[in-house]
């Protein structure tokens, strides 16, 4: 990870995130100045952020797939209702 070699032998994919963390991190007065930095260097790492938007996306295509099924089953009229 701080070395900057990748898997595949070349610069890691994070290692950019890394370094401008790291030097944040040597030159600021409060570690909170680098809070930014940090968040981004984690975020390549970890994805997390990523995956909760997949996450909500999906769930908002679900909802709207079973609206949109119980809206057509509600534009056929009384169909199976017993009056």
């Amino acid at each position: 990870m701080a070395s900057g070699w990748g898997i595949t032998g070349n610069k890691g994919r994070c290692y950019d995130f890394w370094t401008d963390f790291s030097e944040c991190m040597s030159k600021c007065r409060e570690p909170k100045d680098c809070l930014l930095l940090r968040e981004d260097y984690l975020e390549c790492l970890h994805h997390s952020k990523e995956f909760q938007r997949r996450n909500r996306v999906y769930i908002e295509e679900q909802r709207q797939i079973r609206a949109a099924e119980r809206a057509a089953k509600g534009e056929g009229g009384d169909e199976g209702v017993v009056h």
